[in-house]
C-alpha cells in the first residue's frame, strides 16, 4: 500500500488553527470561569481582532491572558487561515486530489505494463498498447510532456525519474507483468533493468539500446529482450526498397487494434479443456472464426511456421493466429480467452 502525504500541509494548518482556538478557550474557562461557548466566542473575537466587546468583565489575569493570546496567536491564526484559503482556492487542492485518485487507481492495477520514458519510442509503445487494450503506467520526468498527453483515455502518468525505485514502486512494479525501458541513455536503462529484476523476479523486461555492446550488458542485467531502434528502423527502410509489398503487409498485420490485423498467441493453458490435446486441424479455427494458425511453438521452444494440421496442441505449447479484429474477437469468444 502506497502512503500518501499530499494532504499533510492542509492537515497541519487545520491542526494549528484548532490548537490556537483550543488554548484560548481553555484559558478563558480556567481564568474567567466562563462557559465553553463564551470562552470559544471570546477566543475567536480575540485572535481574529474583529473588535467586538468582551463577553464579560476581564480580571487582571484575564487581561494579561488576552494580551498574551493576541501577541502569540494573531500571526499564527492569520498564517493558518491564509494558507488554508490559498490551498483551497489556488488549485493545490484539486491537484493533490487528482494525484490521490490516481494513486488509488494505480494500487488496483494488476498485470499491467510499466513504460519508463515517454519520448518518441515510449509514445509509440503506449499507442500500440492502448490499441491492444493493455493497461500501462508511464513514468516520465518532463512535466510538459505529461501535460500534452495526460487527458488521453487509458494513460496513467507518474511524474518522476524512472531510475528511482520509489517511482517504480508507485507504478506498481510488484504487480506488473512487464516493463519497457525507453530512456535515451543506455546507462539509465541498464540501471532500471537491474532495479526491475530485483523488485520483481517474474517481470518481463524489454529495453531499448543504442549499440550491440550495450545490448549484451542489458541481457546480462536481466532484460529478456533488447531492441535497437536505429538498427530496426534502418533494416525496415532497406526492406522497403527490396521487398516493399512484403514490408507493407507486415506493417498491416502488426498490432494495431481496430486499424489493422492482429497476431495473437494462445498458450495451451489458456485453452478450454475440450480444446486441449487436439490437433490443429481438429480445432477448426479457420472455419469457425476465420483466423489462420500461422505458427506453433513446441514445448522445447522451437517455432514451426505454417504448422501441419496433424500437429497436436500439447502442454507448454503455443499457437500463433492471424486475423482481423472481428475474427480475433470470435476466436476469443469461442475459446473463452481474455485477450
Amino acid at each position: 500500500m502506497l502512503k500518501n502525504n499530499r494532504f499533510s500541509n492542509i492537515f497541519f494548518f487545520i491542526f494549528l488553527l484548532l490548537l490556537v482556538i483550543g488554548i484560548g478557550t481553555t484559558g478563558y474557562m480556567f481564568i474567567q470561569k466562563w462557559s465553553i461557548v463564551d470562552s470559544f466566542y471570546m477566543t475567536i473575537i480575540t485572535i481574529s481582532t474583529v473588535g467586538f466587546r468582551e463577553v464579560g468583565d476581564l480580571t487582571v489575569a484575564g487581561k494579561l491572558f488576552t494580551a498574551f493570546l493576541i501577541i502569540t496567536s494573531f500571526g499564527t491564526f492569520a498564517y493558518a487561515v491564509t494558507s488554508i484559503t490559498a490551498y483551497l482556492v489556488g488549485g493545490k487542492y484539486r491537484k493533490y486530489l487528482k494525484e490521490y485518485k490516481l494513486m488509488k487507481e494505480l494500487e488496483k492495477l494488476n498485470d499491467h505494463v510499466i513504460i519508463c520514458g515517454f519520448g518518441r519510442v515510449g509514445i509509440q509503445v503506449a499507442k500500440d498498447l492502448c490499441a491492444h487494450g493493455t493497461k500501462f503506467v508511464v513514468i516520465e520526468s518532463n512535466e510538459e510532456v505529461i501535460k500534452d498527453h495526460e487527458d488521453l483515455k487509458g494513460y496513467y502518468f507518474i511524474k518522476g525519474d524512472s531510475t528511482d525505485d520509489i517511482n517504480l514502486e508507485k507504478a506498481g512494479i510488484k504487480n506488473a507483468k512487464a516493463m519497457i525501458c525507453c530512456l535515451p541513455k543506455d546507462a539509465d536503462n541498464l540501471y532500471i533493468v537491474l532495479s526491475g529484476s530485483e523488485l520483481n523476479s517474474k517481470l518481463l523486461i524489454i529495453s531499448r539500446a543504442t549499440s550491440q555492446s550495450t545490448k549484451r550488458k542489458l541481457k546480462r542485467a536481466g532484460a529478456h529482450n533488447v531492441i535497437l531502434p536505429d538498427a530496426v528502423g534502418g533494416s525496415h527502410m532497406a526492406s522497403l526498397i527490396s521487398n516493399p509489398d512484403v514490408m507493407e503487409f507486415l506493417d498491416i498485420i502488426r498490432v494495431q487494434g481496430y486499424n489493422g490485423a492482429n497476431i495473437e498467441s494462445i498458450a495451451f493453458s489458456e485453452l478450454p479443456d475440450q480444446f486441449k490435446n487436439k490437433t490443429i486441424g481438429q480445432l477448426e479455427a479457420k472455419r469457425l472464426t476465420g483466423v489462420t494458425i500461422i505458427g506453433f511453438k513446441t514445448p522445447d521452444g522451437e517455432y514451426v511456421i505454417n504448422p501441419d494440421f496433424e500437429i497436436e496442441v500439447v502442454p507448454h505449447s503455443k499457437l500463433f493466429v492471424l486475423g482481423n479484429q472481428e475474427q480475433i474477437e470470435k476466436l476469443n469468444k469461442l475459446f473463452g480467452l481474455a485477450h
